[in-house]
């Protein structure tokens, strides 16, 4: 019977370390409160934006293959961006990507790219894998009116704000957008009149104001720990939103243009921070409290981004005060 007995231990304690790994690393390919840590002490604020870094727990990433991020690929000419075809009623929800690199590609909802024979918005996070044959993106017009005869060559254009990401992923219609385009311009009395969204960029007084919102974050970011993997961004009362990524690999190229996007925010319907921290938190543990609560909540605020069953990107863009 000793034998026996001996002969079963070892399998069993086998199976039981089985069993702790599956979940260790089933956790790491989480993005909740197992892996991350939201740094309320190390919050930054300057006027009317208050952030507050998402920091991964030591000992929890989990190895990948590299993804280089949109504005990446582009400035290093490792995708192009070209129309489908010449006509608009069939081409303008799409747009071509070619690769021209070993790596895949990560694109996310929210971005805009600049140029071609109009500005448009990518409607969902998407991983472009190396390969000769052209591959489609779904997209949005973010300028109404404009088709060109003359494609322009595609640029990188950041991402759109919180309030147009909202629209974009809660209704995924063409005039929606081009409604809270024109609500924003009107709103920021923008000195050019056009339709564009990326038109405010042509407003000095803006850049000059913008500029001064993205030092301040940009040298906090740079002093403070590399593992930084998202924030949640405050204005008022109120919770813009949040973006959280896999892992630094990605964070970190993607803050530049992110940040753009919560400032637009700020300056173009923000106010002086008022909300404390409590409410954020409720709020953040309704968000990475686990997986079941995150989708829960992801469902009418937002949207997670899995690929092979690992979530890469979370967002939220909710404008709602927090209920206490």
């Amino acid at each position: 019977m000793k034998a026996k007995n001996h002969k079963k231990y070892p399998i069993v304690k086998f199976s039981f370390t089985l069993f702790l790994l599956f979940t260790l690393l089933s956790a790491s390919a989480q993005l909740t409160y197992a892996t991350l840590t939201v740094d309320y002490d190390s919050a930054w604020q300057f006027r009317n934006l208050k952030i507050i870094p998402i920091r991964r727990k030591a000992g929890t990433g989990m190895q990948r293959p590299e993804i280089v991020p949109l504005g990446q690929a582009l400035s290093k000419g490792l995708v192009t961006v070209t129309e489908r075809g010449t006509t608009s009623f069939e081409n303008v929800h799409w747009l071509r990507f070619n690769t021209h690199g070993p790596k895949p590609i990560y694109i996310a909802g929210g971005e805009i790219i600049a140029g071609g024979r109009q500005d448009r918005m990518i409607v969902r996070d998407t991983i472009l894998q190396p390969m000769d044959k052209d591959q489609y993106v779904p997209v949005m017009c973010v300028e109404e009116g404009r088709w060109s005869d003359k494609e322009k060559k595609f640029g990188y254009g950041n991402y759109a704000n919180q309030h147009l990401r909202k629209v974009l992923d809660s209704t995924g219609n063409q005039v929606s957008i081009w409604r809270e385009v024109d609500r924003q311009l009107q709103a920021g009395a923008f000195k050019n009149k056009s339709l564009s969204y990326l038109s405010r960029y042509e407003d000095k007084k803006y850049l000059l104001s913008q500029d001064e919102y993205f030092r301040f974050f940009m040298g906090k970011f740079a002093k403070t720990d590399s593992n930084v993997v998202g924030f949640v961004a405050i204005t008022g009362d109120k919770i813009i939103g949040t973006d959280i990524f896999d892992g630094t690999d990605l964070f970190y190229p993607e803050l530049d243009p992110l940040l753009h996007g919560y400032i637009d925010d700020a300056m173009e319907s923000g106010s002086p921070v008022t909300l404390k921290d409590p409410p954020v938190k409720r709020y953040m543990d309704h968000l990475l409290k686990d997986e079941k609560s995150q989708e829960e909540f992801v469902k009418d605020k937002g949207k997670l981004f899995r690929e092979d069953g690992r979530v890469i990107h979370v967002n939220t863009y909710t404008k709602e005060t927090p209920v206490p």
